[in-house]
């Protein structure tokens, strides 16, 4: 079979990312394997995120360049996926008329259907239902995804934060059955992964085959050749018994959390439909500290939603100081049609939303930048990824997300070895191998 080249561009998330490997996976039985640019590709996906500002003007923006490649060569397959597929739907080919498929985050199963319909009767189509078997449907073989992998357990939300589009784009909350879960964790480890990080939208929302988040990752951690376990995105109202005690007790669950507040105002966790206050997520915390001292945290924040005063943000700043993230992910709110926040009435100006921004992400590298520097001298495990950016070094990631660059060959690769640091930046450490 002659192949054809496929090129996908994706935006946001690691769900996204985990998408955008199981469409390769999908298109691979049809003769189709991936290329790096869309310059002679006979296909080309954008696998789409809604969650930032003006996320769709910037699809339309990539689709514009992609048409000149289309110019040259007419068969080429465009193809929207993924949340802004989701959203706009047939407006995407009206806007954009050489497009040739749009399908949802939950529907891209379908591709290869899709794609022989528009070569077959040269036109559009387009699958935008929720399809709970998505996962049934996917093959089972799928290339190796390297030293870390990403499993995808768990999909959707119910919570209707009023800032997200992720119910309405992603639908309701979907759990995979645990062993399905547990035979892809197995072909990553035989594929080379030595962590896996499971993937949901409120991942510790997961009940798959009636277990919870704590059951399936004391599960899986027995299987040979694991090493690390992470999970991600998880929401504060569905931490559980069981998710701490595994954070108390598995050596394998990494000592390393990205756990979104939000804000730090009761008053603005209200606004946003969050249920839950300032002083439940201070008891995550310090539940999870409590038998695991060397714990860290990361947060995501959202700056300026509608109604935020000097004082509500205040407390967010306050918050942060409280906990000492050691990462954090902050953006300035902006409206997302459809959901209830676009309609408030109370916006934040744009220049206050700058300035609020500004400073709290000042005191979030603060923290980071101090973090890291307190590492120095210390031996920590690292998980060697790939070469960096110099030659002659190599990089991984410590238990705690931290990039971690040291001199050394393509031998450490795969390996999980201690490292002295030597260095603390602001977003890496230095290193070096001592064993």
């Amino acid at each position: 079979m002659t192949k054809k080249k496929l090129y996908i561009k994706t935006y946001g998330c690691q769900m996204n990312i985990y998408d955008s490997l199981r469409m390769e996976d999908v298109m691979r039985p049809f003769g189709y394997e991936s290329c790096n640019e869309p310059a002679g590709a006979d296909m080309v996906i954008l696998n789409t995120c809604h969650i930032r500002e003006k996320a769709a003007e910037k699809v339309y923006s990539e689709l514009g360049r992609i048409k000149r490649e289309k110019d040259k060569n007419k068969k080429m397959i465009i193809a929207v996926a993924g949340c802004v597929g989701q959203a706009e739907g047939d407006e995407i080919f009206r806007r954009a008329p050489y497009v040739d498929v749009v399908v949802g985050p939950q529907s891209y199963q379908s591709l290869p259907d899709l794609v022989g319909k528009v070569q077959r009767e040269s036109g559009h189509a387009i699958n935008l239902e929720f399809e709970d078997d998505k996962f049934d449907q996917l093959p089972e073989e799928h290339a190796p995804q390297g030293v870390s992998g990403i499993l995808s357990i768990q999909e959707g939300c119910d919570k209707f934060c009023t800032f997200c589009v992720v119910p309405y784009t992603r639908g309701a909350e979907y759990s995979r059955d645990v062993p399905a879960i547990y035979r892809e964790a197995i072909k990553l480890v035989a594929n080379g992964a030595k962590e896996i990080t499971l993937l949901g939208q409120n991942v510790n929302a997961f009940h798959g085959s009636d277990w919870n988040l704590g059951q399936l990752i004391e599960h899986i951690s027995k299987i040979e050749g694991l090493e690390r376990i992470r999970y991600s995105t998880p929401h504060p109202r569905d931490m559980h018994e069981d998710l701490y005690k595994q954070h108390w007790n598995n050596p394998k669950l990494m000592p390393f959390l990205n756990l979104p507040v939000q804000s730090g105002s009761n008053r603005i966790l209200e606004k946003m439909n969050r249920k839950h206050k300032r002083d439940d997520y201070f008891k995550i915390i310090d539940r999870i500290r409590e038998k695991r001292t060397d714990m860290q945290f990361s947060s995501d924040f959202i700056i300026g939603f509608p109604g935020e005063t000097d004082q509500d943000f205040e407390d967010t700043m306050d918050l942060a100081r409280r906990v000492g993230f050691v990462q954090g992910y902050s953006f300035k709110y902006s409206p997302r049609p459809g959901t209830p926040g676009a309609d408030m009435d109370d916006q934040v100006p744009e220049e206050v939303k700058n300035e609020r921004l500004q400073r709290f992400q000042a005191l979030v590298n603060e923290q980071q930048l101090a973090y890291n520097k307190s590492c120095i001298g210390k031996v920590m495990p690292v998980l060697f990824e790939k070469p960096a950016k110099y030659a002659g070094q190599i990089v991984g990631r410590s238990e705690y997300m931290q990039s971690v660059t040291v001199e050394g060959g393509e031998e450490l690769i795969g390996r999980i070895a201690d490292v002295e640091v030597t260095a603390g930046r602001g977003n890496s450490l230095g290193g070096v191998v001592t064993d």
